[in-house]
């Protein structure tokens, strides 16, 4: 014969393990996902700013102190950067 209070408290452990397992689990596993996904973006979005401002520099370095031309290299790496994307969205 077993213990009534051995069997509630593995009832109640039961309950509670099956309650974390539907609702705390999933919820777990959003938000570490949109956490993960804003620290990427505030990491990216200067990097990727500061990588362009980089870029036009040594453009313009290389042109020789024409500015124009770095304006129109960095002017079409974004318009078919621009165009790509255009294509690729969804109507």
């Amino acid at each position: 014969m077993s213990d009534w209070t051995t069997d509630a408290a593995n009832a109640i452990d039961n309950a509670v393990g099956l309650v974390r397992e539907r609702a705390v689990d999933p919820v777990r596993a959003i938000v570490r996902a949109i956490i993960y996904g804003l620290l990427a973006a505030l990491i990216l979005i200067p990097a990727v700013t500061l990588l362009t401002i980089g870029l036009f520099r040594m453009l313009a370095i290389a042109s020789h102190g024409h500015v124009w031309a770095a304006w129109t290299g960095l002017g079409g790496i974004f318009l078919i950067t621009g165009w790509f994307c255009w294509i690729k969205r969804n109507p």
